[in-house]
């Protein structure tokens, strides 16, 4: 009972499902929690992930095998995910593209990333990365249904440990005292880090047996490339992270994960 707390509390924290009533008092909320919740922040991957596929076959059969049914399908399922987790992550790309676009002045870098105003930097990232995903999205889809399924569980489930990861490795920075993700980066342990590899079991195992190993292999190495290249940009530039930070690392592993798996095409 304790775990599904915690689960509903990462539920609460990173999506729009309302979490409210008896059931947000049952629940309840302090650090320690918030802490332990990160355990299950891949479970919150199953969530969009679910979403996504949902909405990508429905409307991907629906549309019967038109030219565009991918496209359309693509753009569809991306919508239903950010209104799933009311843009959070892309709301932290944003804001890291635009503080470290802006400045090369840490401490700058760190006072724009606190402003709620998108940039320029910030807002050709938004762009880019929604094209990514949609094309890369469409191309699976144009090759199998299976394929493009396939992405969007592994996808989301795999992109939300990689953060973790960085959580574990460099401090957090910034301002501290009013950061909804400080209580995070108190303490990151292995046992955390280990149930949340065991939400990524089940994802991995079923991509493993619909589609050939190399669509995997492709897809998690892409994926975990781009999340180290992040971490090494917020050190290098930060000398730690912020919560857009783990936002913005979502995001980019994400689009790695696709790209792999579009990369592995011509082998299925």
């Amino acid at each position: 009972m304790q775990a599904l707390r915690h689960y509903l509390l990462a539920v609460q924290f990173f999506t729009r499902i309302p979490i409210t009533g008896r059931l947000a008092d049952w629940v309840g909320f302090s650090p320690a929690m918030l802490r332990a919740s990160a355990a299950h922040f891949p479970g919150i991957g199953w969530l969009a992930g679910l979403l996504a596929m949902g909405v990508y076959a429905a409307l991907f059969l629906a549309l019967g095998g038109q030219p565009m049914a991918a496209p359309v399908a693509a753009v569809f399922c991306t919508i239903a995910t950010v209104l799933m987790t009311g843009g959070f992550h892309e709301d932290g790309l944003a804001d890291v593209v635009d503080g470290l676009g802006g400045s090369y002045d840490r401490e700058r870098a760190l006072d724009i990333m606190k402003d709620s105003r998108v940039g320029a930097f910030g807002a050709m990232a938004l762009v880019l990365a929604l094209l990514a995903k949609v094309s890369l999205l469409a191309l699976l889809g144009a090759h199998s249904l299976p394929a493009a399924l396939a992405a969007l569980g592994g996808a989301h489930v795999l992109s939300r440990l990689w953060p973790l990861f960085i959580v574990r490795a460099l401090p957090h920075v910034g301002d501290t005292a009013r950061s909804k993700s400080k209580p995070l980066a108190d303490q990151i342990t292995p046992g955390a880090l280990a149930a949340a590899c065991l939400w990524c079991f089940v994802p991995v195992a079923l991509v493993l047996i619909a589609l050939p190993a190399i669509y995997l292999i492709a897809s998690a190495f892409l994926s975990g490339l781009a999340a180290a290249w992040m971490a090494r940009w917020f050190a290098r530039r930060l000398q730690g992270f912020t919560g857009d930070c783990l936002g913005a690392t979502q995001q980019v592993s994400e689009i790695g994960f696709y790209l792999g798996a579009a990369l592995a095409l011509p082998w299925l």
